[in-house]
């Protein structure tokens, strides 16, 4: 069944409403005054035009560095079924440690279930997780002091199956990767080969559920890290995690002669400089044929 704006909203409100009681003091949350009302007369009266987008902001006491951290919200109208969208900020960071920390930010929010209300848990997590961006960026900015960056790790998997066909693995694998803001492939058939790419506790996790739903031949050929001071997303690879369908030669139906055409697949690695990966994953150096 659909989900309705009118449904979304509703749950906006009942968060804000927590929130409000959350952060009862001045100045903790910063929201407009019209804000509230104007949802409410929506609800009342879902004919009338929508309300504004609720745009709204927290502010967070990290007590262990003794600064505050803004979190500036945007819910989108179908929040929170669509992801809301998130900024952390504060004085006491500098550039790059304000956007790495807002990447971890995002690829956490990401992790979670689709659904589900989640700016408390965003508080939460930057509560939890701002400390070390904050010393860092303090360490950069003392007199004659070396600057020290906070590093994010991309991590890139191969992982290799004899075969992969079940609709519900196949689920399983494209649903966790969703989750855990990952890109790559997978590609169906026999042989079956996934690519993920993101931080590397994430794919740390993927492989964790992936790998035991009664598999008995997968192995992760290869694991590649890239240190990097900015986004991870700048060492991506690939843009979305994809569903490879390459021409196949035998009856899908018969599960042992439904082979995969390799030679489209190494082409789809060389377009994404990965032609190497082809001999770490079956033992032989992938040759195009001249066409």
């Amino acid at each position: 069944m659909a989900v309705t704006v009118k449904e979304c909203l509703e749950l906006q409100l009942l968060e804000i409403e927590m929130l409000l009681t959350m952060f009862p003091k001045k100045g903790e949350i910063n929201l407009d005054e019209d804000a509230v009302p104007s949802m409410q007369r929506y609800l009342r009266n879902t004919a009338g035009p929508l309300p504004p987008q609720l745009e709204f902001s927290i502010n967070i006491d990290v007590e262990e560095a003794k600064v505050k951290v803004e979190l500036q919200v945007l819910l989108p109208h179908m929040y929170p079924h669509v992801a809301p969208r998130f900024f952390a900020r504060s004085n006491a960071l500098r550039r790059q440690q304000q956007l790495q920390l807002n990447s971890r930010l995002t690829s956490h929010v990401s992790s979670l279930d689709s659904g589900e209300l989640c700016v408390y848990e965003a508080v939460q997590w930057l509560k939890d997780n701002s400390l070390p961006y904050l010393e860092s960026s303090k360490i950069s900015s003392g007199s004659g002091s070396k600057e020290v960056v906070v590093k994010e790790t991309l991590r890139r998997m191969w992982i290799y199956s004899h075969h992969i066909y079940r609709q519900e693995l196949r689920k399983k694998i494209f649903d966790s990767a969703k989750k855990l803001n990952l890109t790559g492939f997978c590609l169906t058939g026999k042989p079956g080969v996934i690519c993920v790419e993101g931080l590397r506790e994430n794919c740390e996790e993927f492989w964790r559920v992936i790998r035991y739903p009664n598999w008995k031949h997968i192995s992760c050929k290869h694991v590649e890290n890239i240190e990097t001071e900015g986004s991870i997303d700048n060492l991506r690879l690939f843009c979305a995690f994809e569903d490879l369908q390459f021409q196949a030669h035998g009856d899908y139906g018969l599960r042992n002669d439904y082979h995969m055409d390799l030679g489209q697949f190494l082409e789809f690695l060389k377009q994404h400089q990965s032609g190497h990966i082809f001999q770490i994953l079956f033992g032989v150096e992938g040759k195009l044929s001249d066409k």
